[in-house]
């Protein structure tokens, strides 16, 4: 067994970095991470510790606060009304005001061209408006 893992219960211990189980170590490796982001020029072991803090606090906030996957017609409603638009704004994207509305009524499906349309007009993922 390599030296390096030799004893992972010890290195626990002493204060090694482990599994995030509250909001206050959250909230403590949160703190440790963003100071170590804020350094100009990090070394090795701290970009190494960077990258280790992230896992961690990633995988503690999708087992907490994890978004539940919206269907793409939601998405883009959330889209019109946060950006006050209307379905005319996106005939761009859909080619005719009824297609707009057909989709958002839930009695058409988006084309691929559609979705890149949306995606780039929107600055968003292509999988957003993937069902």
């Amino acid at each position: 067994m390599s030296t390096l893992l030799a004893d992972p219960a010890k290195m626990i211990a002493r204060g090694a970095p482990r599994l995030i189980h509250t909001e206050e170590e959250l909230d403590a490796y949160t703190a440790a991470l963003f100071r170590l982001t804020s350094l100009e020029a990090p070394s090795p072991s701290e970009r190494e510790a960077i990258e280790l803090l992230t896992v961690l606090i990633e995988q503690y906030e999708q087992q907490h606060y994890a978004l539940p996957k919206a269907d793409s017609g939601t998405v883009l409603r959330f889209l019109i009304e946060q950006q006050g638009l209307t379905q005319r704004d996106l005939i761009p994207e859909f080619g005719t005001e009824s297609a707009v509305s057909m989709f958002l009524n839930g009695r058409r499906k988006l084309t691929l061209e559609q979705v890149r349309r949306l995606s780039a007009r929107f600055g968003l993922s292509a999988d957003v408006f993937l069902d």
